[in-house]
């Protein structure tokens, strides 16, 4: 096992010093270089900077950790699905269970999930040119899949005759995030949302088979508290707030695989994330 008990009878935690890659702010005004998603490749060309961070295993206190305390959560959760091979199956079978888990955990009236991706590619999947996102692999870049505006440009994209009565209740936008294999290659760190500024966030265009959306890209602030679960495994999920419109709790929580240098040539990374707007009736 990897993670050990030590002599004080205490887990001994898998922390790990890495870098992640913030946006590279040109200082200028000028916004961030847009991303274009479709016809199977996506085109990144958004400057970044890699800088030191210390990303801490949380294993052993996981409930200290929940969506409206820090943005991010950790659930223990069983699938059905095991190899997420098929996208017709996965829609079928596992959306309806995700969403019923969603809504246990938060007490939500409705989950209407929009998207799901599967990545099983290498680390800089990005850089394979045509067709790269047929291997599409972990998003090494610090970020929040929508920023405020482009949490409601979704939300009016998917119900647009409603959107006008739900602006005004309670929604959310949660990824649930899982392995399809124990996650020892490029796991996924999550930020505690109260180490955040809103300073630190800037809207970034997105643009996915024609849907214009807004995500945030961050600029670096030793501020930032990482954390992660070492060895997640495929019966447990990770929740990924992306957006919150309730103001008196955690509203995102900044996401980025990194390289763990202990599992650098281990084989790539398997996982998916159903991306899920959450819906309250008051």
């Amino acid at each position: 096992m990897e993670n050990l008990i030590a002599n004080n009878g205490r887990l001994q935690k898998h922390n790990v010093a890495t870098k992640l890659n913030y946006w590279d702010d040109p200082g200028d005004g000028s916004p961030p270089t847009p991303i274009f998603i479709g016809k199977g490749r996506i085109t990144n060309e958004r400057p970044h900077l890699k800088h030191n961070v210390v990303v801490s295993d949380i294993t052993g206190d996981e409930q200290q950790y929940t969506l409206d305390s820090h943005g991010f959560q950790y659930c223990q959760h069983t699938s059905i699905e095991k190899d997420f091979l098929d996208d017709a199956a996965i829609e079928a079978s596992y959306y309806p269970e995700c969403a019923s888990f969603l809504r246990s955990i938060t007490g939500a009236s409705h989950i209407h999930i929009f998207n799901h991706k599967v990545r099983r590619g290498p680390t800089h999947w990005h850089h394979l040119g045509l067709k790269n996102l047929a291997n599409r692999g972990p998003v090494t870049k610090t970020h929040v899949d929508q920023s405020y505006i482009g949490a409601e440009l979704r939300l009016r994209h998917e119900f647009p005759d409603k959107a006008d009565d739900l602006v005004k209740k309670r929604y959310q936008i949660i990824n649930v995030w899982r392995p399809i294999k124990t996650i020892l290659k490029d796991p996924v760190a999550v930020a505690d949302a109260s180490s955040v500024p809103d300073v630190d966030l800037v809207g970034a265009v997105m643009v996915e088979d024609g849907y214009a959306g807004e995500s945030w890209v961050v600029r670096h602030n030793p501020e930032h508290k990482w954390y992660f679960k070492h060895r997640l495994s495929p019966n447990e999920v990770l929740l990924i707030k992306c957006f919150d419109s309730e103001e008196k709790v955690a509203r995102r929580a900044l996401h980025s695989a990194f390289e763990d240098d202990a599992y650098r040539d281990m084989e790539s990374r398997q996982s998916i994330e159903v991306r899920c707007l959450v819906l309250y009736d008051g």
